[in-house]
């Protein structure tokens, strides 16, 4: 793992923290609740981010919630007290490419854009596998690079500007990503072309 890289990325969240919901308009409302709708018991979210997905799970689950930046987990605490969630929310500074969590701990593991930020995108996944129970289930709601080739190399272009800016790529192959972490992709939805997708994920 690239210690350097994640600090440098960790301090560009911490920049934007203030006003990462202004900026975070991709993803759309209805797909966050759509992911969550059926989430239950023991549930994990990596890289909670300003806690865009709160408002979406349902009531009887426990959330533990983790992101590696100090600025981004401060807001979603913030929005968490705001909202009075009904359910129970433990939240923790945390790298999801090194958690430190047992084995086998959750019953759902879930991402929203986190992939396009991880320095080490198929160590992240690997932990995403390492704690979700047997039979549990690895949610992800990701934007990704397109699979149309003009596109796509527009976007790597695109792609220095974004790093620099805020630490996410735009560019990431993450259905490759999965195949090297050794997951097998169990449901795919492509919600925005083959820039946004919903996939669900499991170990082969």
């Amino acid at each position: 793992m690239d210690k350097k890289l994640t600090e440098k990325i960790k301090m560009r969240y911490n920049r934007i923290s203030g006003i990462y919901d202004s900026m975070d308009k991709m993803i759309k409302e209805s797909w966050r609740k759509d992911l969550l709708s059926n989430v239950s018991g023991n549930v994990l979210e990596v890289g909670i981010g300003t806690g865009a997905n709160l408002p979406f799970y349902p009531d009887d689950i426990h959330l533990t919630a983790i992101d590696f930046s100090s600025g981004m987990l401060k807001q979603a605490r913030e929005k968490a007290n705001a909202l009075t969630l009904p359910y129970e929310i433990t939240s923790k500074e945390m790298d999801v490419q090194q958690m430190n969590f047992p084995d086998n701990t959750f019953d759902f593991v879930v991402a929203t854009c986190v992939y396009c930020s991880v320095p080490d995108p198929v160590r992240g996944l690997k932990e995403m596998a390492r704690v979700r129970k047997p039979g549990g289930k690895i949610l992800l709601l990701e934007h990704m690079r397109s699979d149309n080739e003009v596109i796509g190399k527009m976007m790597d272009l695109v792609n220095p500007i974004t790093v620099n800016m805020w630490g996410a790529n735009i560019n990431r192959k993450t259905l490759e990503n999965i195949k090297l972490a050794g997951l097998e992709i169990e449901e795919k939805e492509d919600l925005f072309s083959s820039i946004v997708r919903k996939l669900v994920v499991k170990p082969n």
